[in-house]
């Protein structure tokens, strides 16, 4: 099987022009493979089709117990993936044994988010005294009040903000419109920054007019409310990782803490799958599990 790889290599160099590094990783993970077999099997050589889907489960199952990352066994499955597809074109292998095998699911990452408090912290944080400040504002508890993504906060338009009803339409992925609810503390915000708006000359007007503009009067840029985001946090000391994405973990932690039920957090959020709404349960439930390590009296960690 190594003179199949030599050759493979030679392919990806020659035609492909792949970069010294991809050769390497390459290399790398079929030597690995076919060494591993090779011991394990007792055999001095191998070919392509020596080689079964069972012979690979085992390889992947090694490098488990071996420590390694998903990340790094989805790579060397890639590469083996690859080298077959090379090897059935070439009539080196009548199949491909690592066609059938799945990567390893990955371990997502709990989303950051703010605590009730901090939160209260940043949304205080702009100054009440000057339009840019009152518009800073109103983003913030916008954001927070309806769960909003950058994207669709800066997209807002007049049209679609109905204060009377504190109600939003919301364009979000894909342009699917939904209605989020406003919060009073959002509704007074957008109120005030209203009312300046107003009275500036080189404000846009109409149902099409952004709601969020720069000095300028040109509708904002999702870069612009991070920089804002930025200042803000720099200002109140919060965590260095918090985004204008941190609000919408945030309004979401925040709902199911509270007893907000999934479904309903799925449609304000504006998920298509459940699962991807299902996140904020793990989340929720590691908060709850470390209140109860530290009150329980039976609990681990309880002082």
């Amino acid at each position: 099987m190594h003179a199949e790889i030599a050759q493979f290599l030679r392919y990806l160099d020659v035609e492909k022009n792949a970069s010294t590094l991809t050769i390497k990783s390459y290399r790398e993970d079929l030597i690995d493979l076919a060494d591993f077999l090779l011991e394990q099997q007792g055999k001095t050589a191998l070919k392509p089709d020596d080689i079964s889907p069972r012979d690979l489960r085992g390889y992947v199952s090694a490098l488990h117990e071996a420590g390694y990352a998903r990340t790094s066994i989805s790579r060397k499955l890639a590469s083996l993936r690859s080298f077959y597809k090379f090897a059935q074109r070439q009539g080196l292998a009548t199949t491909n044994p690592a066609k059938p095998l799945r990567n390893p699911r990955g371990q997502r990452k709990l989303p950051h988010f703010l605590t009730s408090d901090e939160v209260e912290r940043l949304l205080n944080s702009p100054p009440r005294d000057d339009v840019l400040g009152l518009r800073d504002r109103a983003i913030l508890e916008t954001m927070y009040s309806a769960g909003l993504r950058v994207s669709e906060v800066v997209g807002l338009n007049d049209g679609d903000i109905d204060l009377e009803e504190g109600l939003a339409r919301v364009r979000g992925k894909g342009r699917k419109e939904r209605m989020s609810p406003l919060g009073r503390f959002a509704i007074a915000a957008l109120h005030k920054y209203a009312y300046h708006r107003e009275r500036s000359p080189k404000e846009p007007t109409g149902k099409t007019a952004p709601v969020f503009v720069n000095r300028f009067g040109r509708r904002l840029t999702t870069r612009s409310v991070a920089r804002m985001l930025e200042k803000y946090i720099q200002l109140t000391g919060l965590d260095q990782r918090t985004t204008p994405h941190t609000l919408r973990h945030s309004f979401a932690t925040h709902l199911l803490d509270r007893g907000a039920d999934i479904r309903s957090v799925q449609e304000l959020l504006g998920h298509k799958s459940l699962v991807t709404t299902q996140i904020y349960t793990h989340l929720s439930t590691a908060n709850l599990k470390e209140v109860y390590e530290k009150a329980h009296p039976r609990a681990k960690n309880a002082s």
